[in-house]
């Protein structure tokens, strides 16, 4: 089993900048199965949306086209830990984040969820 713990998130101006992290604990075997991380996110009434993703050994990255230009994921290895940089932030990218961890088997670790509030 993965845990995964996120932290980061809060209220910012628009055009303010945040950093979410995401941190994996557990078993070292089902971490060591982990090949992709991907930050989703859920504004209230609306579906849960893929915002960015990164594969876990290439390090190749996908945005959706709502973030692109402003918004950077990356991750360390060493440190089980996934993050993304968040710049020019608007009101609607207000949602809970949630990391996700997905093993080479395709089964899904998720975190709690983190509060992103962006408004003057």
């Amino acid at each position: 089993q993965v845990q995964l713990v996120e932290s980061g998130g809060g209220w910012v101006q628009p055009g303010g900048s945040l950093t979410l992290s995401c941190a994996a604990s557990g078993s070292w075997l089902s971490i060591l199965s982990i090949s992709n991380m991907a930050w989703y996110r859920q504004a209230p009434g609306k579906q849960r949306e893929l915002v960015a993703d990164i594969s876990k050994f290439a390090g190749t990255t996908n945005y959706a086209d709502s973030v692109k230009g402003r918004f950077t994921t990356s991750r360390d290895n060493a440190k089980n830990t996934v993050y993304l940089q968040m710049n020019s932030l608007k009101p609607e990218d207000t949602a809970v984040y949630y990391c996700n961890f997905r093993s080479i088997k395709g089964y899904d670790y998720w975190g709690q969820g983190t509060q992103v509030t962006v408004s003057s």
